[in-house]
């Protein structure tokens, strides 16, 4: 049996903001500033799809210099237009701003399936339609993880310093 082990956080789902971005709006951005406008610092995306100008990913990659041998690859860019599939992901925070993680798969014009973690500002949609779940009681963030040798997603329960910890 392999070892188990997770950071953890327990809270509830607070405000549920539903939003079409239209057209030129960049999905990160966008999902961001909702965020912003309705006064939610930490959220999960609970649905989110619909189609790119042009999709700008990246997926992991060996990497010899990673303390874990992974890393991201350079910037994968897919002109238009791009059918989004499926998208996922945590509305975080990083020194006071926003840092969005999240995941899609995308489908482009020869019906060739990709996906990975899109980067803010290379994603201006057609249209999205998306649905946010503020998180209540708990702080989603972003920080530096030395085991990973990367940012990591870190839950926190409101007042806490330190995620809990299950070691099994």
């Amino acid at each position: 049996m392999s070892k188990i082990r997770a950071n953890y956080a327990v809270g509830k789902l607070g405000k549920v903001v539903s939003a079409r971005l239209v057209y030129g709006t960049d999905l990160l951005e966008g999902i961001e500033e909702l965020c912003k406008v309705n006064g939610i610092q930490s959220a999960t995306i609970l649905s989110c799809f619909g189609s790119f100008q042009r999709s700008g990913f990246v997926y992991l990659v060996p990497n010899e210099d990673s303390p874990i041998g992974v890393g991201y690859n350079n910037l994968v860019v897919k002109e238009g237009p791009i059918e989004f599939l499926q998208g996922t992901g945590v509305v975080c925070q990083r020194d006071g701003q926003f840092e969005t993680h999240f995941h899609g798969t995308i489908c482009d014009q020869n019906g060739n399936i990709f996906g990975g973690h899109f980067i803010k500002g290379e994603n201006p949609v057609i249209t999205v339609d998306l649905v946010l779940a503020e998180t209540v009681d708990m702080e989603f963030k972003r920080q530096f993880d030395e085991e990973t040798g990367a940012n990591q997603f870190y839950p926190v329960e409101t007042n806490k310093e330190n995620p809990n910890q299950l070691h099994k």
